[in-house]
């Protein structure tokens, strides 16, 4: 799951663009926000407010920036996760489900 902080002067639709790009390699389009998360428990090292984006994503998947890896994982087989990222997995599958 790319992420990372907005930049100054820059939009929360632009910023989760360049971060996927930046840490994925690929192109984002169709992007479209999911829903905000800001359980001031989210995050044990300080109250952060993350806001979800989903995409279409095009171009050779590649670990970049600050990403050790990047791979596709489906609902069966995620990998251990950090702060909350589970609870959002399980969001977006379940409002995914057809």
């Amino acid at each position: 799951m790319p992420g990372g902080f907005v930049d100054y002067g820059e939009s929360l639709e632009e910023a989760a663009a360049r971060e996927a790009r930046e840490e994925t390699g690929l192109i984002i389009t169709n992007l479209r926000q999911f829903h905000t998360y800001s359980d001031p428990s989210r995050d044990a090292r300080l109250h952060t407010c993350s806001t979800v984006f989903i995409a279409h994503g095009s171009g050779a998947l590649v670990a970049a920036d600050d990403a050790k890896q990047a791979t596709l994982f489906t609902h069966d087989n995620l990998p251990p996760l950090a702060f909350d990222h589970g609870r959002i997995l399980a969001d977006y599958f379940l409002a995914t489900k057809n």
